[in-house]
C-alpha cells in the first residue's frame, strides 16, 4: 500500500501540480485558509473531497468522533493557531453517518482509551435515548440521531472554552457551524446554522 501511494503522488506531481503550478507555488509562500474543520478521522470522510476544496482552504484536526475536549493539546493547538494567527472565522464541526466511534458510544466499547475518549460524547448518549424511546426510532435511526446530537453536544464544548469565549468577548467575528456528512448519499446536512448558532429545522424537530 504505501508503495502505490507514492506512485500516486508521482502522477499527482505529473499532473494536477504541475498543471496549477502557480497555486502551489502561491500557497506554498503561506497559508490563509478559510475555516477550521473538527471532523472525524474515518477513512471515508476526507473533508477535501466531499467539499470540493484545493489544498490551502481548510485548517483540520480530526479524530475520533468528531470529538471537542479541553485536554485535546492537538485540538487547543489548532484552534488557538487557526482563531489567532490565521484569523480564521469560521469553525465547522462534522460529524458523519455510519461512524464507528458513535456506534461505540451507543453499544460501549472495552478498549480503555478509545472509552474514555468517547466519555466526551455521554451528552449526546443520554439525549438520543430520551429521544429514540419517545419516538419508537429502529436502531438505525438512533445512531443517526445519535450523530447528530454528538455535533450538537461538541458544538456546546467548543462553545465553552476559554478562548472562544475570550474571542466572542472581545467581539471578534466568529461563527461556528455543525454538519453532518452522509455517508450513504455524500451529502452534507447543515444542523446548526453559523450566522446565528441556532439549529436548523433537523435539529428542531427532535427538541
Amino acid at each position: 500500500m504505501p508503495r502505490s501511494l507514492l506512485e500516486q503522488n508521482a502522477r499527482f506531481v505529473a499532473g494536477e501540480f504541475r498543471t496549477h503550478a502557480d497555486y502551489y507555488q502561491h500557497i506554498a509562500v503561506e497559508q490563509h485558509p478559510k475555516v477550521i474543520w473538527i471532523g472525524c478521522a474515518d477513512s471515508r470522510v476526507s473533508e477535501d473531497i466531499i467539499t470540493g476544496s484545493r489544498p490551502g482552504t481548510m485548517f483540520v484536526h480530526r479524530n475520533i468522533a468528531n470529538i471537542v475536549s479541553y485536554n485535546d493539546p492537538g485540538l487547543m493547538a489548532v484552534l488557538e493557531y487557526g482563531l489567532l494567527h490565521l484569523k480564521i472565522k469560521d469553525v465547522i464541526v462534522c460529524g458523519h453517518t455510519r461512524c464507528g466511534g458513535i456506534e461505540a458510544v451507543e453499544k460501549g466499547v472495552d478498549e480503555y482509551c478509545i472509552a474514555d475518549w468517547l466519555c466526551m460524547a455521554a451528552g449526546a448518549k443520554e439525549r438520543s435515548d430520551r429521544i429514540a424511546a419517545a419516538r419508537g426510532m429502529d436502531a438505525v435511526e438512533k445512531l443517526d440521531l445519535l450523530a447528530m446530537e454528538n455535533v450538537r453536544s461538541q458544538l456546546g464544548h467548543l462553545n465553552r472554552l476559554g478562548l472562544i469565549r475570550e474571542l466572542r468577548r472581545q467581539g471578534a467575528e466568529l461563527r461556528i457551524h455543525g454538519w453532518l456528512y452522509r455517508i450513504e448519499t455524500g451529502k452534507i446536512d447543515v444542523l446548526i446554522e453559523g450566522e446565528t448558532g441556532e439549529p436548523t429545522e433537523l435539529l428542531r424537530q427532535y427538541e
